[in-house]
């Protein structure tokens, strides 16, 4: 754990895409974990990825630096490299999907100094790991 940043392990679960979804972000600082997750009746996994980012950073009340972790390319590729060129093209003329929440974390990413990091998925990493358990526990909750 770096003690300068608040960490953010992010995942996102689909059963089926589209299908039940759910959402798990795990906040550290320090020795303080807490646990998010959420769970949507119809959506597609890349939904689910956003929104638990979203749903992570919405948690943090104060101004702190933040390492937010995401196995998900699309999310942290989509925030390091594609929003700029979706933003200049008018959103590729309509074409972008997820729109909406693409523009909630634009607005969460200029209230934080954010550094957006990619971990590689089911690799031992165990806040990765619990972020999917907690998307995972959701869609079984809820979904059924």
């Amino acid at each position: 754990m770096d003690e300068k940043f608040l960490e953010i392990y992010t995942d996102g679960a689909c059963k089926g895409n589209p299908g039940p979804g759910g959402w798990g972000a795990i906040l550290l600082w320090g020795d303080n974990v807490k646990e998010v997750s959420g769970f949507e009746s119809v959506t597609t996994n890349n939904r689910m990825e956003l929104m638990a980012a979203i749903e992570g950073l919405k948690q943090v009340t104060k101004s702190v630096k933040i390492k937010l972790y995401t196995d998900s390319q699309y999310l942290k590729k989509g925030m390091t490299e594609w929003i700029s060129l979706w933003q200049h093209t008018n959103w590729n003329k309509g074409k972008v999907k997820n729109k909406d929440l693409w523009e909630e974390l634009i607005e969460l990413n200029k209230k934080f100094e954010i550094q957006w990091c990619w971990v590689k998925g089911h690799n031992g990493n165990k806040y990765n790991e619990r972020a999917d358990e907690l998307a995972c526990k959701a869609v079984q909750k809820y979904g059924h």
